[in-house]
């Protein structure tokens, strides 16, 4: 529960964007917390009935942020902003990148508590800390994670991911991994919110207001966090040098540029807003992708079924012989992430396994990549960067994929029925 704090008014709700246009201003509750608001105070008392002195937060957002700004709906502008709030992260977090740290000490091992598509954001940074940290990891459902019995001791470093800092099963995981003695880290987009106050230390992901219930830049935010936090974690553990470390560093830089780039080109072309009147009817789809990419294919999938309510699967690909392609006939549209990697010659196999049975391949691919054009039917062409770093641009246009799908299904993009921004309760 937040509190707006307001002039001559007091707003509650279970997230800060809800009261965003009329304040900045935030009052956390803790659990066990009992406020009674009126329209000129707010007093807090503990259960027992002692008053209680609260911290007033200002959200670093603005109200314009808020707003559509001519956009049609919260999640296109949403999506469009990705390159500013990418940039915002890495400029927000260079203070302990850079300089100071952070003040988390002796884990040899961690473990990722997350829902939803941070879930994914938690599964790629799995590779990320452990390819560039050499650190093993574990990632699991927050909802799962705090019934399983979880082995948790002081060497181990528990990352809990949440756009909000208030989803319940994140932060009932998060309290059961610092009961038996783990060190905690928040990715959170909410200054002020539980989770930055009750783990031992946050990264600030800086996305702004998130106001569609799909998200977008808080994903891509979060994964620019990971990164980060795992070029940081193998500087410190010396598995990568000054000049590697900055080397990473200087690509990541440029990923704002290539998303604004690929943006641009589909602000002219609309190619992916072509591709989706072709799709927008199917009643099903798959998604494949490898390595790095595979929670690509899943969060891609994610994005369809939330908004415009067509069954959507997401698969590594190697997967695929193992049930997937059971489902592949004429009509199935087949979208493959196939940028440059080192098993690129393996996703190709796949997409001539899926032709062979008659399905409708759409690829994401590098520009200029011929061989994988000529299988497919029809591609979409992101630019070049890292493979590690690949995923925050290759989601982009599964976002704008899923999107212009919901919107011409006629659907409430930005409220998609039965679902809730901030899953606030078990």
């Amino acid at each position: 529960m937040v509190i707006g704090i307001g002039e001559g008014e007091n707003f509650i709700a279970s997230d800060v964007p809800a009261f965003l246009p009329y304040t900045n201003k935030a009052l956390f509750l803790d659990d066990f917390e009992i406020a009674i608001v009126e329209r000129e105070k707010v007093k807090v008392f503990d259960f027992e009935g002692n008053k209680k002195e609260k911290k007033v937060h200002m959200i670093p957002w603005s109200i314009t942020q808020a707003e559509k700004a001519g956009f049609k709906h919260f999640m296109l502008k949403e999506i469009f902003e990705q390159p500013r709030a990418i940039a915002d992260t890495i400029s927000g977090n260079l203070s302990w990148f850079k300089g100071d740290g952070l003040e988390i000490e002796n884990f040899n091992k961690v473990q990722i508590v997350a829902c939803g598509t941070s879930y994914h954001a938690g599964l790629i940074g799995k590779f990320y800390i452990e390819n560039l940290a050499k650190v093993p990891v574990e990632v699991d459902y927050a909802s799962e994670y705090r019934y399983r019995e979880p082995i948790v001791d002081n060497s181990v470093l528990v990352i809990a991911i949440t756009q909000s800092g208030e989803t319940a099963d994140t932060l009932a995981a998060m309290r059961l991994a610092k009961s038996k003695g783990a060190k905690t880290l928040a990715i959170c987009n909410v200054i002020g919110s539980t989770a930055t106050r009750e783990a031992d230390t946050t990264i600030y992901t800086y996305a702004g207001p998130e106001i569609s219930v799909a998200s977008t830049k808080a994903f891509t935010t979060q994964l620019t966090s990971l990164f980060l936090f795992a070029l940081w974690l193998g500087r410190k553990r010396k598995v990568l040098n000054e000049i590697e470390t900055e080397e990473y560093f200087k690509e990541l830089m440029k990923v704002p540029s290539k998303i604004e780039e690929f943006l641009n080109r589909e602000k002219e072309e609309e190619n992916v807003k072509k591709i989706s009147l072709e799709f927008y009817k199917s009643s099903d789809a798959l998604y494949l992708g490898r390595n790095v990419n595979y929670p690509i294919a899943l969060e891609g999938a994610l994005k369809l079924k939330e908004i415009s309510y067509i069954h959507a699967e997401g698969y590594p690909a190697g997967e695929m012989k193992h049930g997937p392609i059971a489902l592949i006939d004429e009509s199935m549209p087949v979208i493959f992430v196939a940028t440059e990697s080192k098993l690129k010659e393996k996703v190709v196999s796949n997409i001539e396994e899926v032709k062979a049975r008659k399905g409708r391949v759409i690829s994401v691919i590098n520009e200029e990549d011929e061989e994988v054009k000529k299988l497919s039917e029809f591609t979409i062409e992101v630019p070049k960067t890292l493979e590690f770093l690949s995923p925050i641009v290759n989601v982009v246009p599964l976002q704008l994929f899923a999107y212009y799908i919901a919107d011409f299904l006629g659907y409430d993009v930005d409220r998609p029925r039965n679902l809730a921004k901030s899953v606030t309760v078990e």
